[in-house]
């Protein structure tokens, strides 16, 4: 399996003034720090490696997630430094620990899908990156991605269209080579990468039957919850 990065380095301002002093991987959810139902959702699914991309508060995941023994996984972490990075300054950051190819998820996602799958749709690509999707019909949150045949033809968080009825599911697959373009040190978003790629015909993608959960909102939380619970 690749290694794989989460991207945990946000401000989580949407829960606030939970995430004031606790950063919103170590989340309560289900009688334990959401962090430790990702890692072991991973490890489930045959992961070895995690990079964990931490800016606020990421000492207090360090300390809770340790090199990842617990979790059986080995567990190492990238720090923004002084000025977040955003998701793809983290990534550019985060490349010397990854090797040519890694799997990417975001901090606050959790996403019960065929994750093998997934990458060996990026790998017979041959393409630079791979954006999962979701046929979201405004249902969980704002769709996003106009995907049809087995090819996404639009991606914008920004500029939305009647057309879009998929989402960006939140786990994506790249070659190194994906991030040439991404400044070293300067905030970027991986949105803007993804289109780039979706520019250039490097952009695959993979369309997951089961749905996602997050926990950037109270009502995620939740939903999560009674997810983990049943």
């Amino acid at each position: 399996m690749l290694p794989i990065v989460i991207l945990a380095g946000g401000l989580a301002t949407r829960l606030r003034p939970v995430t004031e002093a606790v950063p919103k991987a170590l989340i309560e959810v289900a009688g334990e720090p959401f962090l430790a139902h990702q890692l072991r959702l991973l490890r489930h699914h045959g992961f070895e490696r995690v990079v964990l991309s931490v800016g606020y508060l990421g000492e207090q995941i360090q300390a809770f997630a340790g090199d990842g023994r617990a979790f059986g996984l080995h567990v190492e972490y990238a720090f923004d430094g002084p000025q977040l990075l955003g998701t793809a300054g983290a990534l550019r950051r985060a490349l010397p620990m990854l090797g040519d190819s890694f799997a990417v998820i975001y901090g606050d996602s959790y996403l019960p899908c065929d994750y093998r799958a997934a990458l060996a749709a990026f790998r017979d690509s041959a393409k630079l990156g791979l954006m999962s999707v979701f046929r979201n019909e405004g249902l969980w949150d704002t769709s996003n991605v106009e995907f049809t045949g087995g090819r996404i033809l639009a991606y914008d968080k920004a500029n939305r269209t009647p057309a879009m009825r998929h989402i960006d599911y939140g786990l994506g697959a790249f070659h190194r080579a994906a991030f040439n373009d991404v400044p070293v040190g300067t905030p970027y978003d991986l949105a803007a990468v993804y289109q780039a790629l979706l520019r250039r015909g490097q952009l695959a993608a993979w369309e997951s039957p089961q749905r996602f959960y997050e926990i950037g909102s109270v009502e995620g939380i939740g939903d999560l919850g009674e997810f983990l619970k049943s």
